[in-house]
């Protein structure tokens, strides 16, 4: 879009006669904007398009001293909840600005200056009215009732009932709380077909839903599907071609939903109270919030306190007081020259103390140990389970702290917390770890007794590792 003057449109701005276009009259029908007619900034609080049952809203949206959005919002929420917004990285000013149906048939929102910040893609056509629908659509259509553009096509962050999700489509989440500018977090269907969650962030991008741990099939999805499509129904129910198939826990009809995207990085779906005004959620894609990438931004760590709740490691500090996303800085100077201080801990943790360049490593067991060194820390968590271990986490030897230079060490000694664990009473830590589709189907007795092979299997002491006979054995003696 480009910033073309409010001024260079006169030829459509003005009608026969030399007659200038007409704002909103209180005779029209409260949901149509006539060709040739404008809804003003200055009266926001009356220039609205409400469809005919009350349920939608369509106009200016003030959010802080002086940015307005041409938005859609629930009319009977308590927090009028923005399901739609045509221009959220370029908010209007809450003066001269307004948005006019001109007689070429294109819907244009002008700022104060006239210069353009949003328009549709609908000029030389033969649009004569916009309509907002029951079902929050807000459309051009002709004079015979044919829909030449509608909002459906170009969501924001939510999807509504009946609104069809395709390849062409995704829910971007807002920057944050009040923000309206897109953020990282995206709902989309991917090169294969399936519907995913992803991190979007300025320096990497990581899906992180379904379980990336997992192959599609073993996600209950598929990627043989020709066509990529989904939709939320009245009832509650979400399908979708790459088989995800869920229900609202208030599934039944009669009740205003919304699949909303939201700014934490979870997809989650609500229903409206109609008594309250208030929303609940009746489904959520992720159940872990710490699992989410870039929650916490670069080099910060997610924390269950028990909520999830982001922190800097020692050292560290937060980037943006009022931004986590941007993650944690160093309150220390880096000195590759300095030599680093002789530490116990293993190759990997020791190639990454070696390295100046290492802000973090990963280790996985795949047969052989395989040792990941990092220059930055992203998706840092702690586990629920494990509050001693940090996954990921390298810090430097030389902390500097108001001018003054000391040393410290940060031990992850993940066996060693691990061991404390099992080999306590409480197994409420079994819950957790097993894989939530199992719904609590699972013998409990396996499960400590197969985390308890593990750990033996990584013994540094390789006499003291179990054999291949011997953890049959076992596995067969704690059988149900």
């Amino acid at each position: 879009m480009g910033k073309e003057s409010y001024n260079n449109l006169d030829n459509d701005m003005y009608g026969l006669g030399g007659l200038p276009i007409s704002f909103v009259e209180c005779s029209r029908n409260p949901n149509i904007l006539q060709i040739h007619s404008s809804l003003a900034v200055e009266n926001h609080d009356s220039d609205l398009l409400i469809s005919l049952d009350n349920s939608f809203t369509c106009g200016f949206y003030g959010l802080g001293e002086n940015a307005y959005y041409l938005s859609i919002w629930f009319t009977n929420s308590k927090d009028r909840r923005v399901v739609w917004t045509a221009n959220p990285d370029k908010p209007v000013n809450g003066k001269g600005s307004r948005i006019s149906l001109l007689r070429n048939g294109a819907l244009v929102l002008t700022d104060i200056d006239g210069a353009i910040a949003w328009e549709t893609n609908t000029s030389n056509t033969n649009v004569g009215r916009a309509e907002l629908l029951d079902n929050g659509n807000l459309v051009l259509k002709d004079s015979s009732g044919k829909i030449l553009w509608q909002s459906f096509d170009f969501p924001t962050d939510t999807l509504l009932p009946h609104q069809h999700f395709t390849k062409s489509n995704k829910l971007i989440s807002r920057l944050g709380r009040g923000n309206y500018a897109a953020g990282n977090f995206i709902f989309h269907f991917d090169n294969d077909n399936v519907l995913r969650l992803m991190y979007d962030g300025p320096d990497i991008s990581s899906v992180y839903w379904p379980n990336i741990d997992f192959d599609v099939f073993q996600n209950l999805r598929t990627n043989y599907n020709s066509t990529r499509i989904a939709v939320l129904d009245d009832m509650g129910r979400f399908l979708s071609s790459d088989r995800l198939d869920f229900n609202a826990s208030d599934f039944g009809f009669g009740i205003k939903r919304r699949l909303t995207m939201d700014y934490d990085g979870n997809l989650r779906l609500y229903s409206l109270n109609n008594a309250t005004g208030l929303w609940t959620i009746t489904w959520e894609a992720v159940r872990q919030m710490c699992s989410v990438h870039g929650i916490c931004g670069r080099n910060g760590i997610c924390v269950y306190q028990p909520e999830p709740k982001c922190s800097c490691p020692p050292g560290y500090e937060m980037a943006d007081q009022s931004n986590w996303n941007r993650g944690c800085k160093p309150r220390f100077s880096r000195f590759c020259s300095m030599p680093q201080m002789q530490s116990s801990f293993e190759s990997c943790k020791n190639k990454c103390l070696e390295d100046c360049q290492c802000q973090a490593f990963s280790y996985r067991l795949t047969g052989e140990g395989t040792c990941y060194t990092k220059p930055e820390l992203f998706n840092g968590y702690k586990s629920p389970n494990f509050p001693e271990l940090v996954k990921g986490i390298r810090l430097s030897n030389w902390v500097v702290e108001d001018g003054e230079e000391h040393e410290t060490t940060e031990l992850t000694k993940f066996v060693k917390v691990v061991k404390r664990i099992i080999q306590s009473e409480d197994l409420g830590w079994i819950e957790s770890e097993v894989d939530t589709r199992l719904n609590g189907a699972f013998s409990r007795r396996q499960a400590q007794k197969m985390v308890e092979i593990g750990v033996a299997c990584v013994e540094e002491d390789r006499s003291k590792r179990p054999t291949m006979d011997s953890i049959v054995q076992a596995l067969l003696e704690c059988e149900e």
